[in-house]
């Protein structure tokens, strides 16, 4: 059986950390590597950058580390969007391993 795997995009890597930080002090989680997205209406948005965390571990693991990214970040950018897979497909397991950090 996978391990599950959390998924919270926030606005900017300032707030990135921070839910890192909760995800990973609320619950038993290791953390993939982030991952970018630059929209195109980015001027319009708080902030002009979505960071996408991505947090492995048992469902009640990646349930809390959620969760608690959520409400640490609600106070700065805000949220964009969240899911949770309880049992992630093997053929999954190597998109998690991309990231946009790395290129232009």
């Amino acid at each position: 059986m996978g391990k599950a795997t959390g998924f919270i995009e926030v606005y900017g890597l300032a707030a990135a950390f921070v839910a890192v930080d909760a995800g990973c002090k609320a619950a038993n989680v290791t953390v993939e590597t982030l991952d970018k997205n630059k929209p195109g209406n980015a001027d319009a948005l708080p902030v002009p950058l979505i960071v996408l965390i991505k947090f492995r571990g048992s469902v009640a693991d990646v349930t809390a580390a959620v969760e608690a990214a959520a409400n640490a970040v609600e106070g700065l950018t805000g949220v964009v969007s969240k899911h949770i897979i309880a049992n992630t497909e093997e053929s999954t397991e190597k998109m998690l391993k991309l990231n946009a950090f790395d290129k232009n």
